[in-house]
């Protein structure tokens, strides 16, 4: 999920407008529309900071991804050995990829 949609969910289920998240997290509402819209990337610790204020933590993970120049064979193989629950995330994250690619930028 992209930060500017993670923040702008977050904000919205705890009912918070920009103004009011700004003022927990000590910034301005310029910049959490900014980062609500794309506009700009928050560091790593920026986003911790803005789901913390609301009560929320990030998790970030690294999953394995295809071997560079890998083979069919190799890639098929390496798909047969994860288990139900990791192909299923993996085709998840497939086709949020693909959705996004393929609709219109959001629009605020």
């Amino acid at each position: 999920m992209r930060a500017a949609r993670l923040v702008r969910e977050s904000r919205v289920r705890h009912g918070l407008n920009q103004e009011a998240l700004a003022r927990r997290a000590g910034t301005s509402q310029g910049q959490i529309s900014k980062i609500e819209r794309g506009v700009v990337s928050p560091s790593v610790s920026t986003l911790e900071r803005l789901l913390a204020v609301m009560g929320e933590r990030l998790e970030v993970a690294a999953v394995p991804g295809p071997r560079p120049n890998a083979s069919v064979r190799e890639l098929r193989r390496d798909y047969e050995e994860l288990s139900l629950e990791d192909r299923i995330a993996q085709q998840a994250a497939l086709s949020e990829a693909l959705t996004a690619l393929a609709s219109p930028p959001e629009e605020t």
